[in-house]
Parts: structure tokens; sequence; C-alpha cells
């Protein structure tokens, strides 16, 4: 099969790892697969935003000029994609879903390759809350039209689908495909150990977290519980990763007097991120919104650690609290404290929490690979409407 995989992707963080697995994940099962998107990506430094001209224009115009912007660059899109398309004649799109691009649709429907949406975040609701939107009624319509217009969509999680069919997206058409890892990325990892040693973490217990850290994460809140444990406590935060609020942690640390107990190790590339957490005792997920599949979680997994997640739908989807994994309510003002509490008091459930986490990824296999299969089989049935394509709803679609 021919998938043609679109993009408008700036930042080679989260987002492009997912890109580059699926991707590998379709060619390795015989595909072939074209990349079609800006080069933008190619730009980033790794420090969160946008790379390259993408992030100089955010940065020099107003937010309803960037958004006007956004529109236009929609035509852009719809020419190279449709060039693509002509030139390359794959059975399918598969696009990755961004607000103010319905480039996939349009093309869809010149041409008549069906369009399969790859959709992580109802982008107009997340950037009315999280980042400001000038334009919001034209991004619902953008929005909803977009989503109605694919053949299939592929929310990462069902309470993504469930928002998708109450914007119009006809049940029968979604098919909950969340993020995964890579055996390969996990293979022959340094012991909890050695890892420490590296880090210059010998002996010491390590609460973890992986990712870019901005002032939603909250980890502020966990350098005040590091402060108020005993002064002998050997527990210190260790974060694979940077973000715009290091500084201010570590000011914050360093006013406590616990400085020696905040780590961060800086940018690293992704295939260094598995052996450096390694090192964790206990893996930390932040509270996030309802809908969202946090790749780090299924990196935790992979890892075998015991892990504290808020309580919240779209985990349970993936986890279940105390078999294979600890919970906090992230509206409790010390839920997340209480919650590390419990877990650095007691190494026997750390471990039966972490053995029994990467049994569970093991046994529903989150894996590229198989959102690849997934894919591929909705991508069969648009491209054979005579055959059978009967299909659950989204409550009740076969997970993992």
């Amino acid at each position: 099969m021919r998938i043609l995989y679109h993009h408008r992707i700036a930042s080679r963080d989260g987002q492009f790892t997912h890109i580059e697995e699926m991707i590998g994940a379709l060619r390795q099962m015989g595909h072939e697969v074209q990349l079609v998107g800006p080069q933008a990506h190619q730009a980033d430094t790794g420090r969160g935003g946008s790379g390259g001209w993408v992030g100089r224009l955010k940065a020099a115009l107003p937010q309803v000029l960037y958004e006007l912007a956004e529109i236009a660059y929609a035509l852009v899109a719809f020419m190279r994609l449709w060039r693509s398309v002509a030139s390359w004649r794959p059975d399918v799109i598969y696009e990755r879903y961004a607000l103010y691009q319905p480039a996939g649709v349009w093309v869809s429907r010149v041409t008549g390759v069906p369009l399969l949406l790859e959709v992580n975040a109802p982008y107009a609701i997340a950037r009315r809350k999280y980042a400001g939107l000038k334009l919001g009624w034209l991004a619902d319509l953008f929005e909803r039209y977009t989503f109605r217009g694919a053949a299939r969509v592929f929310p990462v999680t069902r309470v993504l689908g469930d928002m998708l069919c109450s914007m119009g997206v006809r049940p029968e058409r979604i098919r909950v495909v969340p993020n995964g890892i890579n055996p390969r990325d996990f293979a022959d990892l340094p012991t909890a150990q050695v890892a420490k040693a590296r880090a210059g973490l010998e002996g010491r217990n390590v609460v973890g977290f992986i990712g870019f850290v901005r002032e939603w994460d909250r980890l502020d809140r966990i350098v005040d519980w590091l402060a108020a444990r005993p002064r002998d406590d050997s527990t210190c935060l260790l974060i694979v990763g940077d973000g715009p609020v290091r500084g201010e942690l570590e000011a914050q640390a360093a006013r406590l007097g616990i400085a020696h107990r905040l780590v961060f190790t800086g940018v690293v590339p992704r295939s260094e991120v598995p052996a450096r957490a390694s090192a964790f005792d206990i893996a930390l997920q932040t509270a996030l919104v309802p809908y969202a599949s946090p790749l780090c979680l299924f990196e935790y997994m992979a890892l075998g650690k015991a892990i504290l997640a808020p309580d919240q739908a779209n985990h349970h989807e993936v986890l279940q609290r105390g078999v294979d994994c600890e919970m906090y309510d992230p509206s409790d003002p010390r839920g997340i404290e209480a919650g590390l509490d419990r877990l650095a008091a007691d190494a026997a459930l750390r471990q039966r929490l972490a053995a029994a986490a990467q049994a569970t990824l093991q046994r529903r296999a989150f894996l590229w690979s198989g959102n690849a299969q997934r894919v591929t089989a909705a991508a069969e049935e648009v491209c054979r409407p005579s055959a059978s394509t009967a299909s659950t709803r989204v409550g009740n679609h076969p997970h993992p």
C-alpha cells in the first residue's frame, strides 16, 4: 500500500517522534510511505516551541495575524499535497491533524484519495484555553470541517473519540490509536544502579520525570515535597529534559537548601532518554488535559518503573490503579505528595507496580507496530468500500 503522510510539525519533540516511529513501523510492514510537510523541524534546538522560520514568525506577529498566516498556509499545504498525490498516486493520505489545516480534506475531495486523520488534541479547544486564540469561531469551523471530512479518524484516547463524536464525527469512522513504544529503544538498558552511578546519584531514591518542563507540570510541588522530607532522606528529583521553568525550579531548590537533590539532564537525544530514565525508582506523570495520550507514560511502562499518575479517564484506558500504577487525585492539594509518600516508603509496592506495568505494556501491545497495523486495517476498509466495514462504537472499540 502507498501511504502519503502529511504533517505541519515544526519541532523535533514527541510529535515528530510519533511521526518517525509510525512511518518506520509502516515501512517495516512493507508499505511505501512518502512524507510531505514543512522542513522547519530540522532547525529545532529541542528547547521547545517551533523551529526555524515558523518560530520566528510566531514570535514576530500579533496572535490574530499569526492565525491568519496559518489559514493562508493551508493553501500552500494544499498545493504541495495535491502535487504529491498527482505524481506519486498514493492509496490513502494519512494526515496528522493541525488547526487551520484542511488541506487533506480538500485534496481528498478533489482527487478521491481517502483521508485518514490522526488527532492528538482538539486544538481549537486546547489553544483557546492554554495558548490564546483570537479567531475562535473560525477555528471551531475549521476543526469540525476537518474532523468530519476524513474517511477514518484516529484519536489517541477514547475520551478524545467521544469529544469528536460530539463534534459530528460519525462513530463508525473512529478508531482509537494510543501512543506506544518501539521495543528496540528499550533493549540492553543499564540497571537502575548503573544508571544512577552514571548520573552521580548512587544510593539515592530517584523520583523521575521525562519531558519538557512547563509551569503547568507543577514540579515546584515536588521540590517543596523534597524539602519537607527528613534531612537524612536520600530522595531526589531527576528530570530527563529541560524547559522554561528550569531556572525557577533550580532557584527554588537552592532557596530551600536542596539544590543537590534536583538534577536536570538538559536536552538529550531521544535515543539516550531510556538509559537516563533507567535511574528512576518512581516515574512521575503530572496532571494534563483529560484527552491526551502521554508518550512518557508508555516509556515508563517499558522501563518497568513504578508509575504515579493522575486519576483521570485517559489514564484508566491504559493502567489500573493499585494494579500496575499508583494514582492521585489532581484536584487534591496534597494528592501528588501523598502518592509520593506511599511509593517512597514502600519498596515492595514499587517493585510490584513496576513489574505489573511492564507486563501490561507487553500484554496489550502498546507498540508502534501495533498502531501501524490498526491504521492499515482502517486503510484497507476505505480502499475496499464493497468489503464489510462493520465497526463498533468508540466506547466499545477493541483496544490493544
